[in-house]
């Protein structure tokens, strides 16, 4: 189905594929990948494992990067179910950056009218059948993809699929980027397998979820902002300030750019004197990477 049921009007209407030249700059062999690891600052890590219910619902379970080197890290990801995120590629593998941002001006370029204003990466290595769950992100993405097969569920950003209310809980960090999920929601998906090679954008905010296809897979997922995306975020953020206080912001749908902009001064405000303390800025680890073992996750060590 179409992909222009959004909210949110933007030079990127629906999801759409594009290809890229990273795979054949070498950044995914396993060579590359476990000298990477080895160097990666530790605190950069994010490493998830994601259950599921019959009816598609979610619990997560963070993990410790622990004590394997590059090399048992990686073959721990791939024969397990995890999956790892190297957050801020810009400053812990800059050579990928480099030619990943020279890659994005590349798309860029094919929707007129798209500025970024600011940009982030990170490297995702995932288990073969790892899954991610529905979620959002609250920036443009180009997920540039490198190795094994990805199935991308790309879902309309309409109210029904996502929820202003819960796109607040998510900018405000008072919940991670998981939503509401029904399984009524797959009738409207578009559905794109990615190839090494191949690099997918979708409308800005646009609802998806993520299945590995029984293959060990590499991406890089590019955030970008725009100053439209700047002035929701920050619009959002302040009506979550208000909501948490007992008002009832109007949704920022309805607000025209100087509205969304005043909102956004307004969030930087908040922000700066403790508007809302974040709730996942620690989450509770419970396992790290262990070769052999079940889902690749071991048992958590001091």
């Amino acid at each position: 189905m179409s992909q222009t049921r959004t909210r949110y009007a933007g030079p990127i209407r629906e999801a759409a594929v594009h290809p890229h030249g990273l795979v054949d700059q070498g950044f995914a062999s396993d060579e590359a990948l476990a000298a990477v690891l080895d160097r990666y600052p530790a605190e950069l890590f994010d490493i998830n494992l994601y259950d599921y219910d019959d009816a598609g619902q979610v619990s997560l379970r963070t993990g410790a990067r622990g004590r394997l080197n590059g090399e048992e890290l990686l073959a721990a990801i791939q024969q397990g179910r995890l999956w790892v995120n190297l957050r801020q590629v810009e400053r812990g593998w800059p050579e990928l950056w480099t030619a990943a941002m020279a890659e994005f001006r590349t798309v860029q370029a094919a929707y007129p009218g798209l500025r970024a204003v600011r940009n982030a990466g990170q490297l995702i290595l995932s288990s073969p059948k790892a899954r991610v769950p529905y979620h959002f992100d609250a920036a443009g993405v180009v997920l540039f993809h490198l190795r094994g097969r990805k199935r991308i569920f790309v879902y309309p950003g309409d109210e029904t699929h996502l929820a202003e209310a819960d796109m607040e809980q998510v900018v405000a960090r008072q919940t991670t980027e998981e939503l509401p999920y029904s399984l009524t929601f797959e009738a409207d998906a578009r559905v794109v397998d990615l190839e090494p090679g191949q690099a997918l954008t979708w409308p800005i905010y646009a609802p998806h979820r993520v299945e590995n296809l029984d293959r060990f897979c590499v991406s890089l997922s590019m955030d970008f902002q725009t100053w439209p995306s700047r002035f929701r975020n920050g619009a959002l953020y302040t009506n979550a300030v208000l909501r948490s206080r007992g008002g009832r912001p109007r949704f920022t749908d309805g607000m025209a750019t100087p509205e969304l902009a005043a909102r956004w001064a307004a969030s930087l405000a908040l922000k700066r004197f403790g508007g809302l303390q974040s709730r996942i800025a620690h989450l509770d680890r419970d396992f790290q990477p262990e070769v052999g073992v079940e889902d690749g996750a071991g048992a958590l060590r001091a």
